[in-house]
Protein backbone atom coordinates (compact mmCIF):
# COMPACT_ATOMS: atom_id res chain seq x y z
CA UNK A 1 0.00 0.00 0.00
CA UNK A 2 1.46 3.30 -1.09
CA UNK A 3 2.10 5.79 2.26
CA UNK A 4 0.91 9.12 2.01
CA UNK A 5 2.81 11.78 4.59
CA UNK A 6 1.19 14.92 3.75
CA UNK A 7 1.18 17.51 6.41
CA UNK A 8 5.01 18.37 6.67
CA UNK A 9 4.73 18.43 2.88
CA UNK A 10 2.05 21.17 2.85
CA UNK A 11 4.13 22.98 5.66
CA UNK A 12 7.40 22.48 3.06
CA UNK A 13 5.85 24.21 0.28
CA UNK A 14 4.09 26.93 2.36
CA UNK A 15 7.62 27.60 3.47
CA UNK A 16 9.17 28.20 -0.37
CA UNK A 17 9.48 30.93 -2.29
CA UNK A 18 7.26 31.65 -4.85
CA UNK A 19 7.74 30.20 -8.03
CA UNK A 20 8.28 33.78 -9.66
CA UNK A 21 10.63 34.39 -7.76
CA UNK A 22 12.70 31.83 -8.58
CA UNK A 23 15.13 31.88 -11.10
CA UNK A 24 14.98 28.93 -13.75
CA UNK A 25 17.96 27.69 -12.09
CA UNK A 26 16.80 27.70 -8.51
CA UNK A 27 13.27 25.92 -9.58
CA UNK A 28 15.78 23.17 -11.45
CA UNK A 29 18.14 22.94 -8.19
CA UNK A 30 14.70 22.46 -6.58
CA UNK A 31 13.72 19.33 -8.86
CA UNK A 32 17.02 18.35 -8.62
CA UNK A 33 16.85 18.02 -4.96
CA UNK A 34 13.76 16.32 -5.16
CA UNK A 35 14.60 13.61 -7.47
CA UNK A 36 17.64 12.93 -5.11
CA UNK A 37 16.01 13.13 -2.01
CA UNK A 38 13.74 10.12 -3.72
CA UNK A 39 15.96 8.28 -4.71
CA UNK A 40 18.10 8.31 -1.56
CA UNK A 41 14.74 7.37 -0.02
CA UNK A 42 13.99 4.77 -2.06
CA UNK A 43 17.68 2.91 -2.01
CA UNK A 44 17.70 3.13 1.73
CA UNK A 45 14.07 1.28 2.70
CA UNK A 46 15.14 -1.04 -0.23
CA UNK A 47 18.20 -1.77 1.23
CA UNK A 48 17.67 -1.54 4.70
CA UNK A 49 14.68 -4.03 4.42
CA UNK A 50 15.70 -6.57 2.08
CA UNK A 51 19.09 -7.60 3.42
CA UNK A 52 17.90 -7.38 6.84
CA UNK A 53 15.50 -9.85 5.91
CA UNK A 54 18.01 -11.43 4.14
CA UNK A 55 20.36 -11.70 7.11
CA UNK A 56 16.68 -13.44 9.17
CA UNK A 57 15.84 -10.38 10.95
CA UNK A 58 13.45 -7.77 10.15
CA UNK A 59 13.47 -3.41 9.74
CA UNK A 60 10.30 -1.76 9.26
CA UNK A 61 9.61 1.45 7.03
CA UNK A 62 9.12 2.96 10.33
CA UNK A 63 12.35 2.24 11.71
CA UNK A 64 13.78 3.11 8.49
CA UNK A 65 12.26 7.17 8.73
CA UNK A 66 13.60 7.00 12.55
CA UNK A 67 17.17 6.11 11.74
CA UNK A 68 18.46 6.39 8.45
CA UNK A 69 16.29 9.09 6.90
CA UNK A 70 16.16 11.54 10.09
CA UNK A 71 19.15 14.25 10.17
CA UNK A 72 20.92 13.37 6.85
CA UNK A 73 22.54 16.09 4.70
CA UNK A 74 20.78 19.48 3.65
CA UNK A 75 18.40 19.98 1.52
CA UNK A 76 17.40 16.68 1.44
CA UNK A 77 16.77 16.16 4.96
CA UNK A 78 13.87 18.79 4.61
CA UNK A 79 12.44 16.47 1.70
CA UNK A 80 12.57 13.34 1.92
CA UNK A 81 10.70 11.63 4.76
CA UNK A 82 7.31 12.92 3.46
CA UNK A 83 7.72 11.88 -0.23
CA UNK A 84 5.65 9.10 -0.62
CA UNK A 85 6.62 5.37 -1.23
CA UNK A 86 5.55 2.07 -2.21
CA UNK A 87 7.03 -1.32 -0.99
CA UNK A 88 6.47 -3.74 -3.95
CA UNK A 89 7.12 -7.36 -3.69
CA UNK A 90 6.92 -10.47 -5.32
CA UNK A 91 4.67 -13.00 -4.78
CA UNK A 92 7.00 -14.99 -2.60
CA UNK A 93 7.29 -11.88 -0.62
CA UNK A 94 10.44 -11.05 -1.09
CA UNK A 95 11.33 -7.08 -1.91
CA UNK A 96 11.59 -6.79 -5.94
CA UNK A 97 11.68 -2.92 -5.68
CA UNK A 98 10.64 0.31 -3.53
CA UNK A 99 9.49 3.37 -5.52
CA UNK A 100 8.92 6.86 -4.09
CA UNK A 101 6.65 9.86 -5.88
CA UNK A 102 8.80 13.01 -6.47
CA UNK A 103 6.74 14.98 -9.53
CA UNK A 104 3.94 14.81 -11.15
CA UNK A 105 5.35 14.53 -14.55
CA UNK A 106 7.66 11.84 -14.24
CA UNK A 107 7.94 8.05 -13.11
CA UNK A 108 8.53 7.44 -9.45
CA UNK A 109 12.06 6.47 -8.51
CA UNK A 110 13.05 3.30 -8.14
CA UNK A 111 15.51 0.82 -6.12
CA UNK A 112 15.27 -2.39 -7.30
CA UNK A 113 16.98 -5.73 -5.23
CA UNK A 114 19.00 -7.54 -7.56
CA UNK A 115 19.64 -10.45 -4.60
CA UNK A 116 21.48 -11.68 -1.55
CA UNK A 117 24.93 -10.61 -3.46
CA UNK A 118 24.45 -7.39 -4.39
CA UNK A 119 21.39 -6.15 -2.97
CA UNK A 120 19.38 -3.32 -4.22
CA UNK A 121 20.53 -0.71 -6.75
CA UNK A 122 19.19 2.72 -7.38
CA UNK A 123 17.97 3.23 -10.79
CA UNK A 124 18.38 6.58 -13.44
CA UNK A 125 15.89 9.00 -13.16
CA UNK A 126 12.65 9.03 -14.61
CA UNK A 127 13.30 5.04 -15.30
CA UNK A 128 9.79 3.92 -15.84
CA UNK A 129 8.03 1.84 -13.05
CA UNK A 130 8.07 -1.63 -14.62
CA UNK A 131 11.83 -1.76 -15.19
CA UNK A 132 11.76 -4.18 -12.08
CA UNK A 133 9.13 -6.46 -12.79
CA UNK A 134 7.71 -8.59 -9.67
CA UNK A 135 5.80 -10.83 -11.72
CA UNK A 136 9.61 -12.21 -13.50
CA UNK A 137 11.70 -14.28 -11.82
CA UNK A 138 14.84 -13.01 -9.86
CA UNK A 139 17.79 -13.00 -11.41
CA UNK A 140 20.92 -12.56 -9.63
CA UNK A 141 24.51 -12.66 -11.32
CA UNK A 142 22.86 -14.27 -14.64
CA UNK A 143 21.05 -17.50 -12.60
CA UNK A 144 17.16 -17.68 -11.80
CA UNK A 145 17.53 -17.79 -7.68
CA UNK A 146 14.84 -20.16 -5.73
CA UNK A 147 13.83 -17.30 -3.80
CA UNK A 148 12.16 -19.99 -1.46
CA UNK A 149 16.12 -20.40 0.26
CA UNK A 150 17.02 -16.84 0.58
CA UNK A 151 16.79 -16.19 3.89
CA UNK A 152 19.70 -17.06 6.14
CA UNK A 153 19.20 -19.08 9.55
CA UNK A 154 20.59 -17.20 12.32
CA UNK A 155 21.17 -17.37 15.78
CA UNK A 156 20.58 -13.76 17.67
CA UNK A 157 21.50 -12.27 20.52
CA UNK A 158 20.40 -8.96 20.79
CA UNK A 159 21.59 -7.57 24.17
CA UNK A 160 18.75 -5.20 24.56
CA UNK A 161 19.63 -2.84 27.46
CA UNK A 162 20.79 -5.71 29.92
CA UNK A 163 24.04 -4.64 31.29
CA UNK A 164 26.15 -7.34 32.59
CA UNK A 165 28.61 -6.76 35.16
CA UNK A 166 32.13 -6.51 33.40
CA UNK A 167 34.82 -4.15 32.27
CA UNK A 168 33.28 -2.84 29.54
CA UNK A 169 29.99 -1.94 31.14
CA UNK A 170 30.40 1.37 31.85
CA UNK A 171 32.02 2.73 28.59
CA UNK A 172 28.93 0.71 26.47
CA UNK A 173 26.07 2.67 28.86
CA UNK A 174 28.36 5.75 27.70
CA UNK A 175 28.54 5.44 24.52
CA UNK A 176 24.27 4.97 24.50
CA UNK A 177 23.72 7.79 26.77
CA UNK A 178 25.48 10.29 24.47
CA UNK A 179 28.97 10.69 26.69
CA UNK A 180 30.83 10.65 23.43
CA UNK A 181 28.84 13.07 21.86
CA UNK A 182 25.36 13.71 20.08
CA UNK A 183 25.75 10.77 18.19
CA UNK A 184 23.04 7.90 17.99
CA UNK A 185 24.56 5.02 18.57
CA UNK A 186 22.85 1.36 17.07
CA UNK A 187 25.37 -1.10 18.02
CA UNK A 188 29.10 -0.70 20.26
CA UNK A 189 31.10 -4.00 20.36
CA UNK A 190 34.58 -5.08 21.26
CA UNK A 191 36.39 -8.58 20.12
CA UNK A 192 39.61 -10.02 22.06
CA UNK A 193 41.53 -12.42 19.81
CA UNK A 194 44.82 -14.25 21.49
CA UNK A 195 48.02 -14.62 19.88
CA UNK A 196 47.08 -16.94 17.52
CA UNK A 197 44.00 -15.54 16.25
CA UNK A 198 41.73 -17.67 17.61
CA UNK A 199 38.69 -15.65 19.13
CA UNK A 200 38.73 -15.04 22.86
CA UNK A 201 35.89 -13.32 23.84
CA UNK A 202 33.38 -10.63 22.11
CA UNK A 203 30.74 -8.52 24.12
CA UNK A 204 28.09 -6.32 22.47
CA UNK A 205 24.95 -4.19 22.73
CA UNK A 206 22.81 -2.97 20.58
CA UNK A 207 19.84 -0.46 20.35
CA UNK A 208 16.15 -0.96 20.82
CA UNK A 209 15.18 -2.63 17.35
CA UNK A 210 18.30 -3.58 16.34
CA UNK A 211 20.41 -6.98 16.96
CA UNK A 212 23.35 -9.09 15.47
CA UNK A 213 21.92 -9.74 12.24
CA UNK A 214 20.47 -6.06 11.58
CA UNK A 215 22.60 -4.56 8.55
CA UNK A 216 23.26 -1.11 8.49
CA UNK A 217 24.73 0.84 5.23
CA UNK A 218 28.64 1.45 6.14
CA UNK A 219 29.46 4.78 4.30
CA UNK A 220 32.83 4.87 3.91
CA UNK A 221 34.06 2.22 6.41
CA UNK A 222 33.58 0.57 2.69
CA UNK A 223 36.92 2.30 1.93
CA UNK A 224 39.18 0.03 4.13
CA UNK A 225 36.52 -3.19 2.87
CA UNK A 226 38.03 -2.02 -0.94
CA UNK A 227 41.55 -2.04 0.49
CA UNK A 228 41.11 -5.35 1.87
CA UNK A 229 39.92 -6.77 -1.55
CA UNK A 230 42.51 -4.99 -3.67
CA UNK A 231 45.33 -6.52 -0.83
CA UNK A 232 43.49 -9.88 -1.90
CA UNK A 233 44.33 -9.37 -5.87
CA UNK A 234 47.25 -8.25 -4.85
CA UNK A 235 47.81 -11.62 -2.85
CA UNK A 236 46.81 -13.39 -6.36
CA UNK A 237 50.36 -12.59 -7.93
CA UNK A 238 47.91 -10.39 -10.73
CA UNK A 239 48.21 -7.03 -9.49
CA UNK A 240 50.84 -4.70 -7.52
CA UNK A 241 49.47 -1.45 -5.58
CA UNK A 242 52.67 0.57 -8.35
CA UNK A 243 50.08 -0.36 -11.36
CA UNK A 244 48.88 2.20 -13.02
CA UNK A 245 44.79 2.65 -12.32
CA UNK A 246 45.15 2.05 -16.03
CA UNK A 247 41.26 3.15 -17.06
CA UNK A 248 40.81 1.92 -20.90
CA UNK A 249 38.94 5.44 -21.67
CA UNK A 250 42.16 7.25 -20.26
CA UNK A 251 44.56 5.37 -22.39
CA UNK A 252 42.40 5.36 -25.64
CA UNK A 253 44.08 8.05 -27.98
CA UNK A 254 45.46 9.86 -25.42
CA UNK A 255 49.48 9.29 -25.35
CA UNK A 256 50.53 11.49 -22.36
CA UNK A 257 47.14 11.54 -20.47
CA UNK A 258 48.70 12.43 -17.16
CA UNK A 259 45.73 9.98 -15.63
CA UNK A 260 47.92 7.26 -16.48
CA UNK A 261 50.38 8.03 -14.37
CA UNK A 262 47.91 7.48 -11.19
CA UNK A 263 48.44 4.33 -10.28
CA UNK A 264 46.38 2.01 -7.16
CA UNK A 265 48.57 3.10 -4.41
CA UNK A 266 47.48 6.27 -4.88
CA UNK A 267 43.86 5.90 -5.39
CA UNK A 268 44.17 4.24 -2.32
CA UNK A 269 45.97 6.63 -0.52
CA UNK A 270 43.63 9.73 -1.71
CA UNK A 271 46.44 11.17 -3.75
CA UNK A 272 45.51 10.86 -7.65
CA UNK A 273 45.88 14.73 -8.04
CA UNK A 274 42.34 14.85 -9.27
CA UNK A 275 39.93 17.93 -9.11
CA UNK A 276 37.14 16.98 -6.45
CA UNK A 277 34.54 19.87 -6.93
CA UNK A 278 33.59 19.07 -2.88
CA UNK A 279 35.06 18.48 -0.42
CA UNK A 280 34.90 14.27 0.07
CA UNK A 281 34.27 14.55 -3.65
CA UNK A 282 30.63 14.04 -3.31
CA UNK A 283 28.84 11.40 -5.38
CA UNK A 284 24.97 12.01 -4.86
CA UNK A 285 24.60 11.78 -8.92
CA UNK A 286 26.13 7.92 -7.99
CA UNK A 287 24.41 7.04 -5.15
CA UNK A 288 21.15 8.75 -5.68
CA UNK A 289 20.63 9.84 -9.15
CA UNK A 290 21.14 6.58 -10.53
CA UNK A 291 24.52 7.14 -12.75
CA UNK A 292 27.02 4.54 -12.16
CA UNK A 293 30.78 4.54 -11.63
CA UNK A 294 31.73 5.05 -15.17
CA UNK A 295 29.87 8.06 -15.85
CA UNK A 296 30.78 9.64 -12.36
CA UNK A 297 33.69 8.59 -10.64
CA UNK A 298 36.21 8.53 -14.11
CA UNK A 299 36.34 11.76 -15.85
CA UNK A 300 37.80 14.37 -13.77
CA UNK A 301 41.06 16.29 -14.76
CA UNK A 302 44.50 15.82 -13.23
CA UNK A 303 45.34 19.42 -10.68
CA UNK A 304 47.96 17.78 -9.05
CA UNK A 305 51.52 15.52 -9.94
CA UNK A 306 49.63 12.55 -8.58
CA UNK A 307 51.53 11.28 -5.19
CA UNK A 308 51.62 14.85 -4.18
CA UNK A 309 48.39 16.11 -2.70
CA UNK A 310 45.88 14.72 -0.10
CA UNK A 311 42.37 15.22 -1.11
CA UNK A 312 39.91 12.78 0.24
CA UNK A 313 37.81 11.90 -2.50
CA UNK A 314 34.86 8.90 -2.92
CA UNK A 315 36.31 8.89 -6.47
CA UNK A 316 39.75 8.01 -5.83
CA UNK A 317 38.92 4.93 -3.98
CA UNK A 318 35.91 3.90 -6.74
CA UNK A 319 38.88 4.23 -9.25
CA UNK A 320 41.34 1.65 -7.10
CA UNK A 321 38.36 -0.73 -7.56
CA UNK A 322 38.05 -0.37 -11.04
CA UNK A 323 41.85 -1.24 -10.92
CA UNK A 324 41.23 -4.59 -9.96
CA UNK A 325 37.49 -4.87 -12.01
CA UNK A 326 38.39 -7.86 -13.95
CA UNK A 327 40.26 -9.94 -10.73
CA UNK A 328 36.29 -8.80 -9.18
CA UNK A 329 34.98 -10.73 -12.16
CA UNK A 330 35.96 -14.40 -11.16
CA UNK A 331 36.62 -13.40 -7.05
CA UNK A 332 33.54 -11.31 -6.15
CA UNK A 333 33.47 -9.58 -2.94
CA UNK A 334 30.64 -11.85 -1.31
CA UNK A 335 33.02 -14.83 -2.18
CA UNK A 336 35.49 -12.95 -0.03
CA UNK A 337 32.76 -12.12 3.02
CA UNK A 338 32.04 -16.16 2.65
CA UNK A 339 35.71 -17.14 3.46
CA UNK A 340 35.75 -14.89 6.72
CA UNK A 341 32.12 -16.07 7.27
CA UNK A 342 31.06 -12.50 6.64
CA UNK A 343 27.78 -13.78 5.93
CA UNK A 344 25.49 -10.67 6.90
CA UNK A 345 26.95 -8.53 4.50
CA UNK A 346 26.62 -7.20 1.34
CA UNK A 347 28.32 -5.13 -1.31
CA UNK A 348 25.79 -3.02 -3.51
CA UNK A 349 26.30 -2.05 -7.57
CA UNK A 350 25.37 0.33 -9.98
CA UNK A 351 22.93 -0.38 -12.47
CA UNK A 352 26.33 -1.81 -14.57
CA UNK A 353 27.64 -3.96 -12.00
CA UNK A 354 30.43 -1.52 -10.86
CA UNK A 355 30.62 -2.37 -7.42
CA UNK A 356 30.28 1.22 -5.22
CA UNK A 357 32.79 -0.03 -2.78
CA UNK A 358 33.11 3.76 -1.53
CA UNK A 359 30.27 3.94 0.75
CA UNK A 360 27.45 1.36 -0.60
CA UNK A 361 27.80 -1.91 1.40
CA UNK A 362 25.65 -3.25 4.38
CA UNK A 363 27.05 -4.68 7.38
CA UNK A 364 26.67 -5.79 10.89
CA UNK A 365 29.09 -5.27 13.73
CA UNK A 366 30.02 -8.73 14.15
CA UNK A 367 30.95 -8.85 10.37
CA UNK A 368 32.78 -5.99 10.89
CA UNK A 369 34.78 -7.10 14.00
CA UNK A 370 35.74 -10.05 11.33
CA UNK A 371 37.23 -7.74 8.93
CA UNK A 372 39.05 -6.18 11.75
CA UNK A 373 40.50 -9.53 13.22
CA UNK A 374 41.59 -10.79 9.71
CA UNK A 375 44.27 -7.78 9.85
CA UNK A 376 44.94 -8.49 13.95
CA UNK A 377 45.67 -12.03 12.15
CA UNK A 378 47.88 -10.13 9.49
CA UNK A 379 45.58 -11.29 6.66
CA UNK A 380 45.72 -14.92 7.86
CA UNK A 381 42.39 -16.81 8.44
CA UNK A 382 42.02 -20.39 9.34
CA UNK A 383 45.40 -21.18 8.50
CA UNK A 384 44.84 -19.26 4.68
CA UNK A 385 46.56 -16.48 4.15
CA UNK A 386 43.96 -13.63 2.34
CA UNK A 387 45.86 -10.70 2.57
CA UNK A 388 49.97 -10.15 1.31
CA UNK A 389 51.89 -10.79 4.41
CA UNK A 390 52.94 -6.92 5.73
CA UNK A 391 49.59 -5.66 4.08
CA UNK A 392 48.17 -4.53 7.72
CA UNK A 393 51.53 -2.53 7.45
CA UNK A 394 50.65 -1.08 4.83
CA UNK A 395 47.24 0.08 4.60
CA UNK A 396 47.74 1.78 8.41
CA UNK A 397 51.03 3.52 7.07
CA UNK A 398 50.61 7.06 6.26
CA UNK A 399 53.38 7.56 4.16
CA UNK A 400 51.72 9.62 1.77
CA UNK A 401 50.31 13.50 1.73
CA UNK A 402 48.24 13.55 4.71
CA UNK A 403 45.22 15.47 5.28
CA UNK A 404 45.52 18.65 6.87
CA UNK A 405 43.58 20.27 10.24
CA UNK A 406 42.85 17.40 11.72
CA UNK A 407 45.42 14.87 14.20
CA UNK A 408 44.18 11.62 12.17
CA UNK A 409 46.51 10.35 9.99
CA UNK A 410 45.62 8.43 6.77
CA UNK A 411 47.11 5.28 5.38
CA UNK A 412 45.74 3.23 2.33
CA UNK A 413 42.19 3.11 2.88
CA UNK A 414 42.44 3.00 6.24
CA UNK A 415 42.98 5.83 8.56
CA UNK A 416 45.80 6.21 11.78
CA UNK A 417 45.56 7.28 14.62
CA UNK A 418 49.62 8.60 13.84
CA UNK A 419 50.50 11.17 11.40
CA UNK A 420 54.28 11.06 10.35
CA UNK A 421 55.15 13.63 13.04
CA UNK A 422 54.01 11.60 15.83
CA UNK A 423 50.57 10.27 17.69
CA UNK A 424 48.54 12.97 19.37
CA UNK A 425 45.97 10.86 20.57
CA UNK A 426 46.34 10.17 24.15
CA UNK A 427 46.11 6.20 25.77
CA UNK A 428 45.90 4.72 22.29
CA UNK A 429 48.59 2.80 20.85
CA UNK A 430 50.74 3.72 17.77
CA UNK A 431 50.00 1.21 16.10
CA UNK A 432 46.16 1.46 16.22
CA UNK A 433 44.28 1.99 12.75
CA UNK A 434 40.44 2.67 11.94
CA UNK A 435 37.67 2.79 9.29
CA UNK A 436 35.59 5.49 9.80
CA UNK A 437 32.29 6.22 7.95
CA UNK A 438 29.80 9.20 7.65
CA UNK A 439 26.77 9.16 10.29
CA UNK A 440 29.35 7.29 12.79
CA UNK A 441 30.22 4.16 11.78
CA UNK A 442 33.91 3.24 13.38
CA UNK A 443 35.95 0.17 13.10
CA UNK A 444 39.27 0.44 15.14
CA UNK A 445 42.22 -2.05 15.09
CA UNK A 446 44.56 -2.13 17.45
CA UNK A 447 47.32 -5.03 16.98
CA UNK A 448 49.28 -4.23 20.03
CA UNK A 449 46.38 -5.26 22.49
CA UNK A 450 44.56 -7.67 19.96
CA UNK A 451 41.12 -5.61 20.03
CA UNK A 452 38.91 -4.81 17.73
CA UNK A 453 36.15 -1.78 18.77
CA UNK A 454 33.32 -1.74 16.60
CA UNK A 455 30.88 1.57 16.44
CA UNK A 456 27.70 1.35 14.67
CA UNK A 457 24.88 4.70 14.89
CA UNK A 458 22.71 7.06 12.56
CA UNK A 459 24.71 10.27 13.93
CA UNK A 460 23.03 13.52 12.58
CA UNK A 461 24.93 16.22 10.69
CA UNK A 462 26.74 18.57 12.78
CA UNK A 463 26.60 15.89 15.79
CA UNK A 464 29.77 13.30 16.25
CA UNK A 465 30.86 10.56 18.12
CA UNK A 466 34.47 11.09 20.03
CA UNK A 467 35.74 7.42 18.94
CA UNK A 468 39.44 8.08 19.81
CA UNK A 469 37.67 8.81 23.23
CA UNK A 470 35.44 5.92 23.51
CA UNK A 471 38.60 3.75 22.06
CA UNK A 472 40.69 4.84 24.97
CA UNK A 473 38.13 4.33 27.54
CA UNK A 474 37.56 0.80 25.92
CA UNK A 475 41.54 0.00 26.03
CA UNK A 476 41.69 1.55 29.94
CA UNK A 477 38.89 -0.55 31.03
CA UNK A 478 40.40 -4.02 29.38
CA UNK A 479 43.41 -3.09 30.68
CA UNK A 480 42.25 -2.70 34.27
CA UNK A 481 40.18 -6.01 34.26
Amino acid sequence: MRTFILAAAAALLLASPPVAAQSAQDRLDARYDRALAAGYKALMLCSAIAVAERNGTTRSPESVHEWELSGIQTPLDAIVRDLPFEIVRRPTGQIAHVQVEWAEDMPDRLAAYYGQDTGCSVLPIGAPEDVSNPQAPLVERGREVDEDTRGIEVEVDSGGGEMRQGPLDRVFADAFAERYGEGRTTAVLVRRVDGDGTQVEEEARYAPGFDAATPQRTWSVAKSIAATLVGAAVLSGEYSVEDPVGLPYWRAGAEGDPRNTITIDHALRMATGRYSDTPGNRTDPLYWGGTTVDERAANWPVLHRPGTVYRYANNDTLMAVKAIERWLTYYSPDEFFARLGMDHTVAETDIRGNHVLSSQVWSTASDLATLGQLYLNDGVWNGERLLPQGWREYVSDPSGPQPESTEWGYGAGWWTFRRPDGNAFEGIPDDAFAARGNRGQYVVVVPSRNVVIVRRGEDRVGTRFDIAGFTRDVLAALEGA
